[in-house]
């Protein structure tokens, strides 16, 4: 019954008043034994938090994968400096000379901007050398480990039509407070609307409505990749022809075991441009993935970037005044 639950929460968290009795209802038990089996798995640090996934873009915050070419005995100092940003929510150590990689998002109302933040941390790490990979075309991201081994090898992806919405400071209010990992008890929102002033239908609604305009990617479960018995995820850049990028994305996408999948710029000391998260158990089992997608992808190298140690992984408080604070002690 766990890998089913767990498989359950990752792809689609009930949003209604009482979401642990629907899942119960779904696995044919009792809202109690959901209750206990979740707050289990979160004591052994399987599942990671079960919180809304904003989509950085969308919520107009300027944002960039960014890898940092650091001397080994600087990499402690280093890891300091960046992980203090709040704007940094995955900083890895991965095997290449290339080897800080993190994710750095700055505020619709940031002073010095999402270049000028990279440049002063570059100077107070000691970077040798620095590259900004921002997105310039996504075509997947979606961490849906297969727990239960039942998962096809290929998916279908499906580019959803996003409603126009204008984000006003009652939304910004909704999602500082509903962005935080939920309680896990019979009624994990009943804080929220009560602290909004609004019903469940009303709050739900809002959220449904983030979602259809792509400002809520969805609402799920996260799960500690390793905890979760998936040991050997690996960062695998492949150098492809720009020209054929959105058919070589869309291919590479396809993988059921590739999570993100995007297309960055190249470098005069960078030529890859293709990115794909590939998720496995085991290295043999990662490897294979990604000979699969080798063999069907046209591409002229590529290399498996593997995180030797994770520093840093959670979700961005939005809309905290703790991007001014850094900005004010930084600038």
């Amino acid at each position: 019954m766990k890998s089913q639950l767990l498989s359950i929460i990752q792809k689609s968290f009930p949003l209604t008043s009482r979401p642990f009795a629907v899942i119960a209802d779904m696995l044919d038990t009792d809202e109690e034994t959901i209750i206990k089996l979740i707050k289990e798995e979160k004591e052994n640090k399987i599942i990671r938090q079960i919180s809304p996934i904003f989509d950085t873009k969308s919520l107009g915050y300027s944002s960039s994968l960014v890898s940092f070419k650091i001397k080994e005995e600087d990499i402690d100092n280093a890891v300091k400096i960046i992980n203090a940003h709040p704007g940094v929510s995955h900083n890895y150590e991965r095997d290449h000379d290339f080897n800080i990689w993190f994710t750095m998002a700055v505020s619709p109302t940031s002073i010095l901007g999402l270049d000028k933040t990279i440049e002063i941390l570059a100077k107070e790490t000691n970077a040798i050398e620095s590259i900004m990979l921002p997105t310039l075309k996504l075509f997947k991201i979606a961490v849906k480990l297969n727990i239960t081994g039942d998962d096809a090898k290929k998916e279908k992806v499906v580019k959803q039509k996003k409603k126009d919405i204008t984000l006003t400071s009652f939304h910004h209010k909704v999602i500082a407070l509903a962005q935080k990992d939920i309680p896990i008890v019979q009624e994990p929102f009943k804080d929220i609307v009560e602290q909004l002033g609004l019903s469940y239908d009303e709050f739900f609604a809002i959220l449904n409505e983030f979602k259809e305009a792509g400002v809520m990617r969805r609402f799920a479960g996260i799960l500690n990749h390793r905890k979760a018995g998936f040991n050997a995820n690996a960062m695998v850049v492949w150098d492809i022809d720009e020209k054929d990028g959105d058919k070589i994305g869309k291919q590479a996408a396809t993988f059921s075991a590739v999570s993100h999948c995007y297309l960055r710029p190249k470098y005069p000391n960078w030529k890859y441009n293709l990115f794909t998260m590939v998720h496995g158990k085991t290295t043999e089992e990662t490897n294979n993935i990604i000979a699969d997608i080798a063999s069907e992808i046209e591409h002229k190298s590529k290399r498996p970037l593997y995180s030797t140690r994770e520093f840093k992984k959670v979700r961005i408080e939005y809309f905290t005044p703790e991007f001014e604070k850094w900005e004010l002690a930084n600038k």
